[in-house]
This record gives C-alpha cells, sequence and structure tokens, in this order.
C-alpha cells in the first residue's frame, strides 16, 4: 500500500435479481444523454445493430436479438463514473463486474483503487462513491436488495388491515 500509493476497494452491491429487464427505447434515449453514457450507448448501438440484423433475427422476437438490460447499463455507469473519479487510481486495475447470484441478490463488484492511502480518506472516499451508486441505481429501475426489517413486517400488516 505504501509502495504503491494506492489502496484497494473491493466491495459488493447487491440487486434484486427480479429487477432485471430489458430497456425500451425511450430509456435507451433519456440514458444516452447522460455523459457517463454516451460512448457507451454509441458503441452499444453498433455492436448490436450489426448482430441483429443477420440473416434469420427477428427483431420481434427477444430471444433471436440481443437488447440493452438495466443491469448492463448500471454496471457502465458505475464503471465509467469510477473511470472519472479524481480519487480512483487510473493506473491499477478498475473493474465493476457481476458475481455469481446468491440468496441476497446480484453482487456487483467494485474492485479498484484509491490513490489516497489516508485510512479515513480511503473510507469517505469508498463510503462516497457507494453512496451515489446507491442513489442512482433506482434511476435505473434497480432496487438494491436487503433481508426485511421490522418494518417492512409492519407495513405489510398495516397494508393488509385495510
Amino acid at each position: 500500500m505504501s509502495d504503491s500509493k494506492s489502496r484497494r476497494i473491493k466491495r459488493s452491491l447487491f440487486v434484486d435479481i427480479t429487477s432485471a429487464r430489458f430497456l425500451e427505447p425511450d430509456e435507451i434515449e433519456r440514458y444516452s444523454k447522460f455523459s457517463l453514457l454516451r460512448s457507451y450507448f454509441e458503441e452499444k448501438r453498433a455492436v448490436l445493430d450489426v448482430h441483429n440484423t443477420e440473416l434469420g433475427r427477428d427483431p420481434k422476437i427477444n430471444a433471436d436479438i440481443r437488447r440493452l438490460t438495466n443491469f448492463g447499463t448500471l454496471r457502465a455507469y458505475m464503471l465509467n463514473y469510477l473511470r472519472n473519479h479524481p480519487k480512483i487510481h487510473q493506473d491499477r486495475t478498475l473493474i465493476v463486474r457481476q458475481l455469481n447470484p446468491s440468496p441476497e441478490g446480484l453482487p456487483i463488484e467494485v474492485y479498484c483503487f484509491t490513490n489516497d492511502i489516508v485510512w479515513a480518506n480511503y473510507e469517505g472516499i469508498q463510503s462516497d462513491i457507494f453512496d451515489h451508486f446507491l442513489a442512482i441505481a433506482p434511476e435505473f429501475g434497480i432496487r438494491i436488495f436487503q433481508n426485511p426489517s421490522g418494518a417492512d413486517f409492519a407495513n405489510l400488516t398495516a397494508s393488509s388491515r385495510v
């Protein structure tokens, strides 16, 4: 850590797998306006257009074509957010990936390094990044997984009495 002048972040968000879905054209249009996603959509459109126009593919059948998903778009957003973050070391490994699904949901892991090794600063950087990711996930129609709390059960009980 001292020699490399960097400190590793290796943490996951657990997303609710049932919130996975294909993007609608109006969402693609809206997300394409995000500065962190412009180049992602340009690249993806070109690749998908070629793939989806191959002979024999029916664009009305989801199984015949490739489409963009909200999970993939969130991962692209997260990766570009980190690539543009002033406190993330850009010369070290930087990955946003899916891990194996679990009973807690689908882990989306962030693996990167801060360029500040002071422990308190590192914790603040890591927290700020994950605060942002937790807050932006619903923008993509994604629910973050958490086990039900007492408040969830109280709300369920209250709504069943109505």
